[in-house]
C-alpha cells in the first residue's frame, strides 16, 4: 500500500522539551508520592480505604465525605486533584492530572477507566506537551475502561458508557458512547 505524504518533516525526539511544566510539589515530594502511591494505591493488597483517603489529604488532595477508593488505583499528583463527597472509584483507575482533576459529588469511576489531562501536539516536530484540566460534575457516571481526555467537562448526571472516549464535554444528563463518545440518549433517573 502506497500513501502519498506532504512534506518530509519528521518528529525529533531529542528536541522534546517540556521544561515549562511545574507539576507542583518539590522533587522530594514527587519521589515520595511516587513510592507512596506505589506500596499503598497501586498496590492490590491493601483495600484500607481510610487510610488510602488520609495519605491523599496529606499529600494536598481536597477529598470529601463517603468516598470509596478501591485497590490499584494510580494517581499522578493528589496536590492536583479535588474529590466530592460521596463519589467512587473503581480498581485500576487511573487519575494522569497532569493538570487539575476536579470530582464533583456522587460521580462514579467504573474499573479501569482513565482520566487523561495530558496529551501531545502531533504536529510539532518536538512532540509538544499538552495539558488541560478535567472536571466531572455531580452524579456524574464514568464508565468501566472508558476515556476522558484533556479539556472535557462531564455536566451534571452525564454518562461516558463502557470503553467509550470523550474528546469533547458531555451534555447534562445524556449517555454517550463509542469512539468518539457519541450522543445516545437521555439519562432518565427514576425516584
Amino acid at each position: 500500500m502506497s500513501v502519498e505524504v506532504s512534506g518530509n518533516r519528521k518528529v525529533n525526539l531529542a528536541r522534546y522539551n517540556n521544561s515549562w511544566y511545574n507539576p507542583g510539589g518539590s522533587a522530594l515530594k514527587r519521589i515520595i508520592w511516587y513510592f507512596v502511591n506505589s506500596l499503598i494505591f497501586i498496590n492490590p493488597l491493601l483495600p484500607v480505604n481510610g487510610l488510602k483517603i488520609r495519605i491523599l489529604r496529606l499529600f494536598g488532595a481536597t477529598v470529601g465525605n463517603g468516598v470509596v477508593i478501591k485497590p490499584q488505583v494510580n494517581i499522578k499528583y493528589p496536590w492536583g486533584l479535588t474529590i466530592g463527597n460521596h463519589v467512587w472509584i473503581g480498581e485500576k483507575v487511573w487519575i494522569d492530572n497532569l493538570a487539575p482533576v476536579i470530582i464533583r459529588d456522587h460521580v462514579t469511576l467504573s474499573q479501569g477507566c482513565m482520566l487523561l489531562t495530558g496529551s501531545h501536539n502531533y504536529k510539532a516536530e518536538t512532540f509538544d506537551l499538552i495539558i488541560n484540566k478535567i472536571t466531572l460534575e455531580e452524579g456524574v457516571w464514568i464508565g468501566a475502561q472508558a476515556v476522558v481526555c484533556p479539556g472535557v467537562t462531564c455536566y451534571t448526571h452525564s454518562i461516558l458508557a463502557v470503553g467509550s472516549i470523550a474528546t469533547e464535554s458531555l451534555a447534562p444528563y445524556m449517555i454517550y458512547q463509542g469512539n468518539p463518545a457519541q450522543k445516545k440518549r437521555e439519562r432518565v433517573i427514576n425516584t
